[in-house]
C-alpha cells in the first residue's frame, strides 16, 4: 500500500469510506483500516476537520495573522513562548518562522477589538516579544486547498486533490 497516497486521500477528503479508499489505492479495506489506526496511534494523523465557510453562516469571525519578533529564551529557543501561545483558544495555528519575523500565529475573534485586545494584553506583553505586526484578513480566497470562491459568481466548493 502507498501510505503517502493515503494519507493524501483523507487530508483532501477525510469522509472517504474504506470502500473509496481500498479502490484508489488497489488495497483491501482490512489493510486500509488496519494503516488508519496504526497512523493515529502513532500520532501522524492528529484529527479530522471540516472547512466551514463562516461568512454564509450567522457565526462572526474575525481572523489576524500576528508576526512576532521574538527573543530565544536560554536553553529552550522560541519553545517557550510557543508553549504558551498554542493553549489560548483564540490561537488557530502557529509556526516557528525564518524572514524578518520569527514567531507567525493564526488567530480568531469575535471582533476586530477583541482581537486587537488579545494582541495588545496577551500577546504583545509576553517575555521575549520584542515587537508584533498585525495583520487582518478581509477575504479568504483559498485555505488548505479549498476555494472559497471564483470570479465566474459560481459559489460551489472545488476541492484540489493534488
Amino acid at each position: 500500500m502507498d501510505k503517502q497516497k493515503l494519507l493524501n486521500l483523507l487530508e483532501a477528503n477525510a469522509k472517504m469510506t474504506l470502500e473509496e479508499l481500498s479502490e484508489a489505492l488497489g488495497d483491501s479495506t482490512e489493510n486500509i483500516a488496519a494503516q488508519i489506526d496504526a497512523f493515529e496511534n502513532e500520532k501522524v494523523i492528529l484529527g479530522y476537520n471540516a472547512m466551514i465557510d463562516w461568512e454564509k453562516t450567522k457565526r462572526a469571525t474575525v481572523t489576524a495573522m500576528i508576526e512576532l519578533k521574538v527573543v530565544p529564551t536560554r536553553g529552550q529557543g522560541f519553545d517557550a513562548l510557543a508553549e504558551r501561545l498554542v493553549n489560548y483558544p483564540e490561537v488557530k495555528s502557529l509556526y516557528l518562522m525564518s524572514g524578518g519575523y520569527d514567531i507567525w500565529v493564526l488567530i480568531e475573534g469575535k471582533t476586530l477589538r477583541e482581537v486587537a485586545m488579545f494582541v495588545a494584553k496577551k500577546v504583545a506583553p509576553m517575555d521575549g516579544v520584542k515587537s508584533t505586526g498585525t495583520h487582518f484578513v478581509l477575504t479568504k480566497y483559498k485555505d488548505k486547498g479549498v476555494i472559497f470562491c471564483d470570479r465566474k459568481g459560481d459559489t460551489r466548493r472545488l476541492f484540489s486533490y493534488d
